[in-house]
């Protein structure tokens, strides 16, 4: 077994020499179908829309009525950090239709060089590359097929063929899926390299919400089916494709925008003007995440989903259920 996890740990990706000029603002582009797309909005070449600038409502008014945060055990009020709903006037500016996924954040790190990846990575094969799995023996390729990739068939009978065709299926699943297990600083490090930056706080919530506030992306109405939740058992760890729920879309065309993984953002977790509210974490230490992602679990509550709700994490923190998308000046 330990001959077996040295052979394993030896099976890092190829960085592969690419001797021609690239334009990295075209990697975000997601892989999806046609139908995915609004025809009101024409995603431009980079996989982005335009966000036109201008007042919005940001923020909330609500209150936590009914207790549901000694019902649930939560830790902090609901909604407070949210107060007071007010206008915010922003310039134009573009944003990724859809989160990163993980074969962009992969083409970044072969491309970059940035040893740093996602860690479950590691744990489940999507770091192994092609060429290094067609250099591997029969008994340590079964190993792998079995052990990292949990191929639901008798790999014991299977041949060196068949078990890479398999394995190769299974990461292609993971291609589409967004990527995880980032720190804000990774996630920033992506969007820079790429010629985009990480969304304000501002920016995304207008993304949202539009200009008219409304209470989540599609409008004013809670439809469960519209988002993952995690509540179903749809998705393997709770996390789906990008785009696989077409109606979860912004008045402005940008995908994804609640439930399923949240998202970094480039604002600190700081009080809004003219709240009177004060928690002890506002300050320049951790930075916000929005959008509700699916592993919240028994507590899929569309209070968790909506476009005004924050939280937020400590920037160096990698987390299983948070990603991000880019944003850039036209």
């Amino acid at each position: 077994m330990s001959m077996r996890v040295i052979i394993l740990c030896l099976l890092t990706w190829l960085m592969a020499c690419d001797p021609k000029p690239a334009n990295e603002l075209a990697h975000n582009a997601p892989v999806t179908s046609p139908d995915m797309a609004q025809e009101a909005h024409t995603p431009n070449s980079a996989g982005m829309v335009l966000v036109p600038g201008g007042p919005f409502i940001m923020g909330s008014n609500l209150r936590d009525e009914s207790g549901k945060q000694k019902e649930y055990g939560l830790v902090n009020p609901l909604y407070l950090d949210e107060h007071p709903e007010h206008t915010v006037t922003i310039g134009d500016f573009y944003i990724d239709i859809y989160e990163v996924t993980n074969a962009q954040y992969k083409r970044f790190l072969e491309k970059s060089h940035r040893q740093k990846m996602p860690f479950q990575w590691t744990q489940n094969g999507y770091n192994l590359v092609k060429e290094r799995l067609q250099a591997t023996d029969l008994d340590t390729l079964r190993w792998i097929a079995s052990e990292y990739f949990k191929l639901d068939m008798d790999t014991t009978v299977m041949g060196a063929n068949a078990l890479l065709k398999a394995i190769l299926k299974e990461q292609a699943k993971r291609d589409v899926l967004p990527v995880t297990g980032v720190s804000w600083y990774d996630a920033n490090a992506y969007c820079s390299w790429v010629g985009k930056r990480l969304p304000t706080e501002q920016e995304w919530e207008k993304a949202a919400r539009g200009p008219d506030g409304r209470m989540y992306p599609w409008g004013n109405e809670w439809i469960q089916d519209n988002v993952n939740t995690g509540d179903d058992s749809d998705w393997e760890e709770g996390i789906a494709p990008v785009g696989s729920y077409p109606k979860n879309v912004s008045v402005y065309g940008v995908y994804d925008m609640v439930g399923n993984v949240w998202e970094w953002v480039a604002s600190w977790y700081l009080p809004y003007p003219g709240t009177d509210y004060q928690h002890k974490d506002f300050g320049q230490y951790f930075r916000v995440i929005r959008g509700g992602g699916g592993g919240i679990g028994h507590y899929a509550l569309s209070v968790f989903f909506r476009g005004a709700a924050r939280s937020y994490a400590p920037p160096h923190q990698p987390n299983n259920d948070v990603g991000f998308r880019c944003a850039k000046n036209p």
